[in-house]
């Protein structure tokens, strides 16, 4: 298995064998990417994962293997032969097509005519003998007291029995895969033409297998399921029949007729069927694969956002008939005060709501509005500016975020836990403007699908999707490090080795005990054992602890390296957070440095970074998302024009940018940057600041085409 990982992963065996003894030793992914870097030899968590994905499916390769061999050998039907050829298999579906002859089939023709006793006649009619007359053979199998009534009877049942084998035959079976999925052209057709749907492009429509991109497969796939689309795979039969006529018949013979048309009937009507299905299985998985890639990708750069420090923030949650739900927090994220005001269609209450903006503002000194991007916020936007411009104090400004799965938290039973007195509403407005203080802890309370930033994420394998998601979660929580002193249950159980029990354990030792002054405090939390201990302790961070080393994410493993360090350089552990040390520090030839300490390069490089900037948060290197004080109008866009705005969505096939009116704007593939583009997330992420210019203005629609390539750069 380590062999073949290393080989399909291009990865050296010692890393993928290193790696593979490290899980098996129940260590996680993020402690082993972070603190065994010299025994695997620096592998990222993403080819980590790859290792865990690929490692598990060879482990359920193997029990399939030995499961098929197993019920082969109760028939009796075992052969060297097969036992090899089953073990060399890479596919589980070299598995099944080997194991296809021997599987208990519910009734066939070709068993039926087993039944019969016409098996004998199918060999005769395989031995393709020269001489010889097939009906005359096959008379001798008419026999009215089995259900063979005549010689054309027996015939066609021997026909059955061969065209089954045919369509058993492994070699047949994955050749005619390869060659539909290769030479294919996926069909697609309206149930009803005059039906009107968001298909209409699919109606009639045509595209080769093998160049199908993801987004393109998931959406008929979802058009057939929802029974306004036909789809099939079309593709020339001659070559299929060539390749079986190669392999089956071996010459002239009285059979030859019989047996080209036994090819025929074997493909059309058992060997085709079932390839059209495996084939779009393997779209489906790959489309699959890619759709949750990218809402992966999506979900890490909207964790990862850079939090607003050091404000005041009213919350707003838009709405119309309901009116929109304000609530002010402070510094910190605790809340202050919520209230509703009728801004919006079709009360527009507009000076009520203004005086209300207006008491709040000055009530609490709010320096930041979030407005949640859901149904009436371009409306609440238009009225917030005018309430900015209105009060005319600079500092003030509003920002527009991702409300995706804030109904979904409000509703849940923590944000019952956590706002008791709120209705689900006032809940969510909390939950957006915290969003922006620290969107990485506030986005970690809600399940990570409910979090819209991907394509047809509704119509992808759910297991699958959770799994990447929950990866995803883990990943950037410990990245970032958590703060043991304020973070909540939700944020502790996406810790390494943290899981919901120890998190709510963590939180309740802090609650009876008060702060935690140390790492080492934590070993005194009920369940959190030695293992646990081991993979969390370096992403816990205690900020104002009695040991400074307890703010960074150097490992307690690693303390005495620290120690080692600082009397090899004659330093003092107190000057820890000065310019002084960081300068000293930044100096060393870590190389040299780890071979006077006896100390891996990777860990002692990971040592020197983080004493240089300790607690520090990787997040504040970003750029801070754009404030705005004025709101732009669809009609005010004019090709040409230069904006700011925020990445909102990466897809497939380009990235959707709010710059501050209505809808999102939508940034080709082909208009990221000059040159070839293999795909979006390779030139933009979620949350990134750009500066986009205006190709197009479809007004009826409310659609606008974007460039990010200059003007001066040959854009039109």
């Amino acid at each position: 298995m380590i062999g073949v990982i290393a080989a399909e992963l291009g990865l050296g065996a010692a890393k993928v064998k290193a790696t593979v003894s490290l899980l098996d030793e129940g260590n996680t992914i993020p402690f082993i990417a972070r603190y065994r870097k010299e025994m695997t030899g620096e592998l990222d968590e993403n080819q980590l994962r790859d290792i865990e994905e690929r490692l598990g499916y060879l482990r359920s390769l193997g029990e399939r293997k030995r499961e098929v061999l197993r019920i082969i050998e109760e028939q009796g039907k075992l052969t060297e032969e097969l036992r090899t050829a089953i073990g060399r298999a890479v596919k589980l579906q070299e598995v099944e097509d080997l194991y296809r002859p021997y599987r208990q089939k519910r009734k066939t023709r070709a068993s039926v005519a087993r039944e019969k006793g016409l098996e004998p006649l199918a060999n005769w009619v395989l031995e393709q003998r020269r001489s010889g007359e097939a009906l005359t053979e096959a008379a001798r199998y008419a026999d009215a007291g089995k259900g063979v009534n005549s010689a054309e009877e027996a015939l066609q049942g021997a026909m059955d029995i061969i065209a089954e084998m045919l369509a058993d035959d492994p070699a047949i079976r994955s050749w005619v895969r390869q060659h539909t999925a290769a030479q294919g052209v996926v069909v697609s057709e309206a149930k009803d033409a005059a039906q009107e749907s968001v298909y209409e492009n699919y109606y009639h429509y045509r595209e080769p297998v093998s160049k199908m991109p993801p987004h393109r497969i998931l959406a008929i796939n979802r058009g057939e399921r929802e029974n306004i689309l036909k789809v099939g795979i079309e593709l020339d039969p001659a070559r299929v029949h060539a390749f079986m006529a190669r392999k089956f018949i071996k010459g002239p013979s009285p059979v030859k007729d019989l047996l080209e048309a036994v090819i025929e009937d074997a493909y059309k009507r058992l060997i085709a069927p079932s390839a059209e299905r495996e084939v779009r299985g393997e779209m489906t998985e790959r489309a699959e694969n890619q759709a949750i890639s990218i809402f992966s990708g999506n979900l890490r750069s909207l964790l990862l956002q850079p939090p607003v420090q050091g404000r005041v923030v009213l919350g707003v949650d838009p709405a119309y008939r309901t009116g929109c739900k304000l609530a002010v927090v402070d510094e910190t994220g605790k809340l202050l005060e919520v209230a509703v005001t009728y801004p919006t269609p079709p009360n527009n209450k507009k000076r009520e709501a203004a005086a209300k903006f207006k008491e709040l503002i000055a009530k609490y000194g709010v320096k930041l509005i979030v407005i949640g991007n859901g149904t009436g916020s371009r409306e609440t936007e238009q009225f917030t500016a005018e309430v900015i411009a209105d009060i005319g104090d600079p500092s003030l400004a509003y920002l527009i975020v991702n409300e995706a799965g804030a109904s979904v938290y409000s509703a849940s039973k923590l944000a019952q836990e956590e706002f008791p007195d709120l209705d689900v509403a006032e809940r969510s407005a909390a939950s957006i403007a915290r969003r922006v203080q620290d969107p990485l802890a506030e986005l970690v309370k809600i399940e990570p699908k409910a979090i819209g930033v991907g394509q047809y994420q509704h119509d992808v394998s759910q297991k699958h999707l959770e799994e990447s998601l929950k990866a995803v979660v883990e990943s950037a929580v410990n990245h970032v490090g958590v703060d043991v002193n304020t973070a909540s249950p939700s944020l502790l159980s996406y810790v390494a080795g943290v899981n919901g029990t120890i998190a709510k354990n963590i939180v309740k030792f802090r609650e009876e005990n008060g702060k935690f002054t140390s790492r080492k405090q934590l070993q005194k939390v009920p369940r959190l054992g030695a293992k646990s201990y081991e993979q969390c302790i370096g992403f816990l961070r205690v900020p104002e602890g009695d040991n400074v080393l307890d703010k960074t994410p150097i490992h307690p493993e690693s303390y005495p390296v620290v120690d080692g360090l600082f009397r090899e350089l004659k330093l003092d552990l107190r000057t820890i957070g000065t310019k002084e040390l960081a300068q000293k520090l930044a100096a060393q030839n870590p190389e040299e440095l780890a071979e006077r300490l006896d100390v891996g390069v990777p860990t002692l490089r990971d040592i020197l970074e983080s004493l240089q900037r300790p607690g520090r948060d990787p997040r504040e290197e970003l750029p801070a998302p754009i404030f705005r004080t004025d709101v732009l109008k669809l009609e005010d866009l004019r090709p040409g024009m230069e904006l700011q705005g925020t990445v909102r969505n990466v897809i497939d096939f380009g990235a959707f940018v709010d710059i501050g009116i209505k809808n999102d704007g939508l940034v080709h593939i082909s208009k990221l940057r000059r040159g070839f583009v293999k795909h979006p997330m390779d030139v933009v992420a979620v949350g990134d600041n750009v500066t986009v210019w205006v190709l197009g203005v479809d007004e009826r629609k409310g659609r606008v085409s974007l460039t990010m390539i200059p003007p001066e750069d040959g854009s039109e």
